[in-house]
């Protein structure tokens, strides 16, 4: 029998063996529609096990039309990760229900929500409630300036923590640590794993990750997917 929650049920399956998983960001913005077909194909080729469509601001009006095509070329799950109700396609076949713990911004930590819950809830998707944290990493980035928030200091790691813990505690089913799309530095592996020991819920990590080395090293200090993004971007032989 399918799950009723099959994307989480797979994530959460994953983490109890000890399996990790990585997803491949993509920003419609930043397509290059041309060359779609040889995109999809590096996907086929890669480690990913999901696709996350989204981004801090997105302009295009085509997302429908992106997820579609990749649905039909590709099996991965498609996960959209918005930076807004805007950013809502009913092709997809879930959605990361983001809420922006780490700042006081009420428009991005129930504001959006609101906007978007009657959409949901008349839709399909698997709408997966995911604590959100924008961690420092050395310069500003598109979250911290859409956002109009400040990411977590790193000299706090247990503000971090206590962050992370009540967004568990809140109900969250995922915490994603974000350092920011083209971020200077990742999300430190000591706040990674230190988030990662100290909750019960699966951990994302995502932005300023540039190399396999990088991707490892999330997965040692306790990752349970990673995000890459600009990296794959910018290089579509990320993962040759």
């Amino acid at each position: 029998m399918r799950p009723e929650n099959p994307i989480y049920t797979q994530i959460l399956a994953a983490k109890k063996k000890g399996e990790k998983l990585l997803a491949v960001l993509l920003d419609p913005d930043k397509i290059d529609w041309e060359n779609l077909a040889v995109l999809t194909a590096k996907i086929n080729a890669s480690p990913a096990t999901h696709l996350l469509i989204g981004g801090s601001q997105v302009f295009s009006e085509k997302i429908d039309e992106l997820i579609t095509t990749l649905k039909k070329n590709c099996s991965l799950p498609v996960v959209l990760f918005p930076g807004n109700p805007s950013q809502i396609s009913l092709h997809a076949d879930g959605i990361l229900f983001l809420s922006l713990l780490s700042g006081r911004n009420a428009d991005f930590l129930i504001g959006h929500q609101t906007q978007a819950a009657p959409i949901l809830k008349a839709s399909h998707l698997e709408v997966i409630p995911t604590g959100y944290l924008l961690i420092e990493s050395g310069s500003e980035t598109a979250v911290a300036r859409v956002s109009r928030t400040l990411p977590l200091p790193l000299r706090s790691p247990d503000t971090i923590l206590h962050t992370a813990q009540a967004g568990e505690l809140l109900g969250k089913k995922l915490i994603y640590l974000e350092a920011g799309s083209g971020a200077q530095k990742p999300v430190p592996t000591g706040i990674v794993s230190l988030v990662s020991k100290n909750i019960g819920i699966p951990v994302i990590v995502g932005g300023g990750i540039k190399s396999k080395k990088g991707i490892d090293d999330a997965f040692a200090a306790g990752a349970d997917m990673v995000v890459i993004g600009t990296a794959f971007e910018n290089d579509l032989n990320f993962f040759d």
